[in-house]
């Protein structure tokens, strides 16, 4: 059985946290969502998605050992995300950060490898959420294994969303 720490509340190394700007003019808003000029090359996206999550709902919690997500939390909706640093060599081993993300505060959130995370939609309409990760899903032509660690059905798992 896998040992995990003590998670304690705080900011995890690595992680970014950036607000999101909507300029709003009479057509309607435009949000930047990446800049080469402002990401590290090794986070450079690889591909994106899009996914509408419920109210209530929660995806995750899960890692990833090679890959960085960017989570785009936008809006229609807001979210509870929550993050544990599971990297024994990381300074901040240990610690578990809540981030509110989404239509009342727009944010991207950079997810580096190890660090385990997920999300749960507040509701009341669904939620959501644009992902640009640096490594194809299921590698290139999708013929390599998946690279995750998934959390959600382990019954001692530390990392719960609640």
């Amino acid at each position: 059985m896998e040992e995990f720490p003590v998670f304690h509340q705080g900011a995890i190394h690595d992680v970014i946290v950036k607000d999101l700007v909507k300029y709003i003019d009479e057509r309607g808003w435009l949000c930047e969502l990446f800049r080469h000029d402002e990401l590290d090359p090794a986070h450079h996206p690889a591909m994106a998605y899009i996914s509408q999550t419920m109210p209530g709902i929660s995806r995750g919690p899960h890692a990833h050992r090679h890959q960085t997500d960017i989570f785009y939390f936008m809006g229609p909706g807001n979210f509870k995300v929550v993050l544990w640093d599971n990297r024994p060599s990381s300074p901040t081993y240990g610690i578990k950060q809540v981030i509110y993300a989404g239509q009342d505060g727009p944010k991207a959130v950079l997810v580096p490898p190890g660090v385990v995370h997920g999300y749960k939609s507040l509701g009341p309409v669904p939620g959501l959420v644009f992902n640009a990760p640096n490594k194809l899903y299921a590698g290139e032509g999708k013929r390599e294994p998946v690279d995750e660690i998934r959390y959600e059905e382990q019954d001692d798992s530390p990392f719960t969303l609640d």
